[in-house]
């Protein structure tokens, strides 16, 4: 079979335009698991491959509103694993502030009880704000990356100390495991120590995938160690091909294949029967915001106090930013492309938290997705409606049947384990 584009979603309950859940009839919060479920179940419908699930350890009302209230992600997903069969299941757990048998556990058990479809966003935490909620001091870029090397590592130690055929129950002989199919870890290093095994049998999957979205060199170094699928903010394709090229490029000293990692740019989709439709919603959407609501999700997310500067002047200098590299670069370096100002800057971080805005009608946005996959700038997207359920069933009814006429999208799900859907390695 012929290359296929993958489609993952990413799940905000208010959508990813900061305002969207102020249209008339959107889903208006991220705590209503039925809800949440018909989103899912909505993705499913579309044949997505994974729910994404983004995290954070802090609540601030000034952020986007679901970031500041919602469900913790393992405890959503085991709900929702009840009520879908096929889509995957992607959550995000901090390697700043855990443990890894914690973290292996929870990730191994949504594994078991959604049949081989759970995926670990391995994410460290950038935000400074979340160390007062853990009652320590926020590690450094460098050691919170090298935390979350090792921590991988353990987590992967730990699905593994179970061997496949471990657990016996042979009513018989009355042996319930074979205590020589389970390892302990033994793990000594830097950061942690962890003696093992789990007490929960081998996931399903052997080990759930792990997702991750750095873009930093050390992201990027650790993403081709240990991720299956990378999630990537970007806004140009030339440089979304230079990414992806140059990520792929770094798999081979690491024993892998181009065709072990998944890398998906986020995008936000706002389809119309035609243009002048599409250009329609996202205005209705970008006149609900305001200059303090966009400011503040904008100092938010470059973890700078962006308030008081001349919204229509030039965007002010913010030195090396740490907290949000990756998210920094590509803003900025749109932002010098098109000579922006301060409040062109905070109109494009509202409508997709700073994630690519493609509008246009079903056949542009179609064309534009498959021009980006066949150009090798993605391997498929991470999809994020603006607001649910209409910006999204729009993109599903609307663009996904273009892209299945031209054999570039699935037209049902392969059986098996997540795993098995996206064609990547035991």
């Amino acid at each position: 079979m012929s290359r296929q584009i993958r489609f993952g979603l990413f799940l905000l309950g208010t959508g990813s335009h900061i305002s969207g859940w102020r249209l008339p009839g959107a889903i208006d919060g991220f705590e209503d698991i039925s809800e949440i479920t018909a989103i899912c179940q909505e993705a499913e419908r579309g044949l997505f491959d994974l729910i994404f699930m983004g995290d954070n350890l802090n609540a601030d009302p000034a952020a986007h509103p679901s970031y500041c209230s919602r469900l913790e992600p393992l405890t959503m997903l085991s709900a929702v694993a009840m009520n879908t069969r096929h889509v995957g299941l992607g959550a995000t757990a901090s390697t700043t502030y855990g443990d890894p048998w914690t973290l292996a556990r929870g990730f191994a058990s949504l594994d078991h009880i959604s049949g081989g479809r759970a995926a670990w966003n391995s994410v460290t935490t950038s935000n400074p704000q979340a160390a007062a909620n853990f009652g320590t001091t926020h590690p450094d870029h460098a050691r919170r990356y090298e935390m979350s090397g090792e921590f991988i590592e353990v987590v992967k130690k730990l699905w593994g100390a179970w061997d496949e055929g471990a657990l016996v129950k042979d009513p018989e002989s009355g042996t319930y495991f074979d205590a020589g199919k389970i390892h302990a870890v033994d793990h000594e290093g830097p950061f942690f120590k962890v003696k093992g095994p789990v007490n929960i049998s081998r996931p399903p999957q052997g080990r759930p995938l792990i997702l991750q979205a750095g873009g930093s060199e050390p992201g990027q170094e650790l993403a081709a160690k240990h991720a299956d699928v990378v999630f990537t903010v970007t806004q140009d394709r030339g440089e979304a091909a230079e990414f992806y090229a140059g990520l792929k490029a770094r798999l081979q000293k690491n024993g892998r294949r181009e065709s072990d990692l998944v890398i998906l740019p986020g995008v936000m989709p706002v389809v119309g029967h035609t243009e002048a439709e599409a250009r329609a919603k996202l205005a209705r959407l970008m006149s609900f915001v305001d200059d303090e609501t966009a400011l503040g999700m904008l100092s938010e997310r470059f973890n700078t106090d962006l308030r008081g500067h001349n919204l229509d002047g030039p965007i002010p200098d913010l030195g090396k930013n740490d907290a949000y590299h990756a998210f920094a670069k590509a803003m900025l370096s749109k932002a010098k492309r098109e000579n922006m100002t301060l409040r062109d800057l905070y109109s494009l971080v509202a409508a997709a938290r700073g994630h690519w805005v493609l509008c246009g009608s079903a056949e542009q946005v179609a064309d534009t997705l498959q021009e980006w996959f066949e150009s090798g700038a993605a391997d498929g997207f991470n999809v994020m409606p603006g607001w649910f359920m209409d910006g999204f069933t729009d993109f599903i009814d609307l663009v996904l049947p273009i892209l299945q006429e031209r054999g570039l999208y699935k037209t049902a799900y392969a059986e098996g384990t997540l795993r098995d859907k996206l064609g990547l390695p035991a």
